[in-house]
């Protein structure tokens, strides 16, 4: 298997990145990971660097339970992130949404609010739930989807990593088969409050690679923020 893989993070309008984005690929399968730290003053950036090099160090690419992987390697995340919170006597916290990969199957999961949306034959096929009280206020049907990125709770987060008991991961399995030039995009809020679900869509129609998609992706992003706007982070993975 062939991954076609771009990675982007952004300190944005701020004075410090507190994203973290990491892959890990081979013949087999693959795993990708973005995290969006909390805490301020670079704690974060601790927190989101720990979650991706937990979850993409001695990646067992010949792991058949890949779901069950995924789950362990997001819990042994959280731990690492509760021992550095101990060790440095601070609190840190991260987002994160992280997909792997074998063969035609695919798995992915998310806590807090970072995303994933799979395209399949062309087609938004699905995407994670956000764990905020926005997303809560959106699913009883108090606010729109657009109206998401601009909600005052938006940034109340129900899950992260770096919590005791509200970090666990909500995880999707793909319910088809992958095919040849199937696709997923990974992104902080940082990304998605300023892309529509079709616009995401028609930048990887108009695209022949990550790096293009992605850069299209970007170049809206940039349009519409404004000089203090978040850290932004995504991923874009094409299979080939």
């Amino acid at each position: 298997m062939i991954f076609d893989v771009f990675e982007y993070t952004s300190k944005g309008g701020r004075s410090y990145n507190e994203d973290s984005v990491g892959s890990c690929c081979s013949d087999s399968g693959g795993v990708f990971v973005v995290a969006d730290g909390l805490g301020g003053h670079l704690l974060g950036e601790e927190a989101s660097s720990a979650a991706v090099r937990a979850i993409t160090s001695d990646w067992n690419a010949a792991e058949e339970d890949i779901s069950r992987q995924l789950t362990d390697k997001i819990t042994a995340a959280n731990q690492s992130i509760l021992e550095l919170q101990k060790a440095e006597n601070a609190v840190m916290k991260t987002t994160v949404a992280a997909l792997t990969v074998k063969d035609s199957r695919a798995v992915w999961a998310n806590s807090g609010d970072s995303r994933v949306y799979f395209i399949h034959k062309n087609k938004l096929r699905a995407y994670t739930n956000d764990h905020s009280v926005a997303y809560k206020k959106y699913k009883a049907g108090e606010i729109t989807r657009e109206q998401l990125a601009t909600d005052e709770d938006q940034s109340r987060l129900l899950r992260t990593l770096g919590s005791e008991d509200r970090y666990e991961p909500e995880v999707y399995t793909s319910d088809v088969a992958l095919e040849q030039e199937d696709a997923f995009f990974l992104c902080s809020d940082g990304a998605w409050e300023y892309l529509r679900d079709e616009e995401i869509l028609i930048d990887f129609l108009k695209s022949e690679n990550a790096k293009q998609w992605a850069e299209l992706m970007i170049i809206r992003i940039m349009e519409r923020t404004d000089k203090d706007n978040d850290n932004l982070s995504l991923l874009t993975v094409i299979l080939e």
